[in-house]
């Protein structure tokens, strides 16, 4: 159905989810089910994974060495697809919330829940709850925000603000936090803090955007945990969006046309490197196209595709599924393009007046030490991260792909590298790509199997998950580099 062409009768027709805000058939029955798929996605095949997991002895180590519940948990199983940025992920996060650092255990846990309830995350609030009372955390806590120290309530307006809208983040929020008289944050402490929200606003677009399934609960009669549908809402069991039912490309193009779109690419991609070494843009070109770029996004629309129905005709037949708000203040508060037409000018982050090398590593050091260096590595290994094979390609030169990727995502959240044409995104990044990119950043929860199976359909699963390594990496670094100028500027 077209978006212009909606009308009152064809609106009857249709309910819209409260929960992932998807636009169903009233004529669909709805029944709740066990998760669609066995093994740890409900987008990539199990066997794929399983394979993965037995050859590699390596996995199996870091769980024992680094995993908090001790046990080889889905996200792991599906990182596992790439063994070398999984060490610098799971010594990283085991470090945030295991090692020793300004925050108490309890509360590094319940920092986590806060981040993963902006999306709606189910899966990673289930694996928090858990975690938070076995690490002494008072379950009354679990009840919601009303029932928390008056200090992490504080907190509530930065975690909306880099889940959704990092940019608007400024001194004067820092000064709020740090100088609350008894409820104040030290500087370490909010450090501290600051990472942990935005490791696990960016975690949430890893598991919406691989379709991590909930895990299986061994003192649950039928092995799964009925709260956590996860981003298989209860609506999708009725919206043919699982693994048998859904169309192998999600459109209408067969095999033939994925090779030659395979293909294309590999041809735009040759011939950029042959451009970029003719010849090279003037910066005021190169300043055109980032702001084209970045109105262009305005029109990616992410996974709400009718939502020029008019709100009224679905507010009889909502579908409500498990509550989360609890944990979060302001749930309407969510992404705004950073090039919003009509809104006053915001200023474009430029990379290179405040960048991760060489003012947010060495920040994040001294107010919290070594998480910088952990945290450095890991945003290396996945932009470096490369097989050189693209599909059924080997010996590809990947780096031109891999930053077009990680550049975008920085569009999106205002942020611009002087040196970098973002005439490529547009020559790389084909349209359905960018649909699913725009929402597993901004819009994770809305991520469903047909938006991850419509682009780059000859390529493999492992080279999609590294897709969503990259993106999940590169909106951390968006949040934390927001945060850490802001700081920056509190201390200067």
């Amino acid at each position: 159905m077209n978006r212009g062409s909606s009308s009152p009768s064809a609106a009857a027709n249709y309910l819209l989810c409260t929960n992932c805000r998807k636009v169903l058939r009233k004529d669909k029955r709805i029944r709740v089910s066990q998760p669609l798929t066995r093994g740890p996605s409900a987008f990539i095949p199990e066997k794929e994974v399983a394979q993965a997991n037995t050859v590699d002895e390596r996995t199996n180590f870091l769980v024992e060495e680094y995993s908090t519940s001790g046990r080889l948990d889905n996200i792991t199983q599906v990182m596992s697809l790439h063994t070398q940025y999984l060490e610098s992920f799971l010594r990283s996060q085991f470090y945030m919330l295991r090692m020793d650092g300004p925050l108490p255990l309890p509360h590094r846990h319940y920092i986590a829940i806060m981040a993963a309830a902006r999306h709606q995350c189910s899966y990673l609030i289930n694996m928090h709850v858990d975690e938070f009372l076995k690490t002494g955390g008072i379950a009354e806590w679990l009840n919601g925000l009303e029932y928390v120290p008056q200090r992490l309530k504080n907190l509530n307006e930065i975690n909306k603000l880099l889940a959704h809208r990092p940019w608007l983040i400024t001194k004067e929020h820092i000064q709020k936090l740090v100088k609350t008289g008894e409820n104040n944050w030290s500087l370490p402490e909010l450090v501290h803090a600051v990472v942990l929200l935005a490791h696990y606003h960016a975690l949430a677009s890893f598991v919406f955007g691989s379709g991590i399934n909930p895990e299986r609960d061994p003192e649950i009669s039928n092995g799964f945990r009925l709260i956590s549908v996860n981003n298989f809402c209860v609506c999708d069991l009725a919206n043919d969006n699982n693994i048998e039912n859904a169309s192998l490309t999600g459109s209408n193009f067969g095999i033939v046309d994925s090779l030659s779109e395979l293909e294309a690419l590999m041809e735009r991609m040759k011939r950029l490197q042959e451009e970029r070494e003719d010849e090279e843009a003037s910066q005021e070109e190169m300043t055109t196209r980032f702001e084209k770029e970045k109105k262009e996004s305005l029109f990616v629309v992410s996974g709400d595709t009718f939502h020029s129905f008019p709100h009224s005709d679905f507010e009889d037949d909502m579908i409500i599924t498990s509550d989360v708000s609890r944990y979060i203040e302001d749930p309407g508060f969510g992404y705004e393009d950073f090039a919003r037409r009509g809104e006053e000018h915001l200023p474009t982050f430029r990379a290179q007046d405040y960048t991760w090398e060489n003012h947010g590593f060495s920040l994040v050091n001294r107010l919290y030490s070594d998480i910088g260096h952990l945290l450095d590595e890991k945003f290396r290994m996945v932009y470096n991260l490369t097989y050189n094979t693209m599909a059924t390609h080997e010996d590809v030169d990947t780096t031109m792909l891999r930053r077009a990727l990680f550049n975008y995502v920085h569009c999106m959240f205002g942020i611009r590298y002087d040196d970098y044409d973002y005439g490529e995104v547009n020559q790389l990044l084909e349209r359905s790509l960018k649909v699913y990119i725009k929402t597993v950043t901004c819009y994770p929860e809305r991520t469903t199997k047909r938006m991850y199976d419509s682009y780059w359909r000859q390529f493999k699963h492992s080279e999609k998950v590294h897709v969503n390594l990259l993106l999940m990496e590169a909106r951390m670094q968006a949040e934390l580099l927001y945060a850490l100028r802001a700081i920056t500027r509190h201390l200067t």
